[in-house]
């Protein structure tokens, strides 16, 4: 997906909610990484579809864990902020 961008703030809620959910459960991490991959899928297919959090920035959920893609769209990109935990903090990527 060479159309999307990770801060790097992202990339370490994403790495900590991987480790997270191996802890729980082998391969679960796994299963959660594949689900962030397909809602990137769908954001990269359709980026003005989901909810927007301010004019700039929209909210992706995820369909199985508790979590958000939180996003910017600039020109052909998808500059991804955070991997969001919904039920912890839910603001505080801004």
């Amino acid at each position: 997906m060479d159309k999307v961008i990770f801060l790097d703030s992202a990339i370490k809620e994403f790495e900590l909610a991987v480790n997270y959910y191996n802890a729980q459960s082998e391969g679960l991490g796994f299963e959660f990484a594949l689900e962030i991959r397909r809602s990137l899928e769908r954001i990269v297919r359709h980026p003005l579809a989901w909810h927007p959090l301010s004019v700039n920035t929209r909210r992706c959920r995820t369909n199985r864990f508790p979590y958000g893609l939180v996003y910017h769209q600039k020109e052909s990109k998808i500059i991804v902020v955070a991997v969001m935990h919904l039920h912890q903090a839910p603001r505080v990527w801004e």
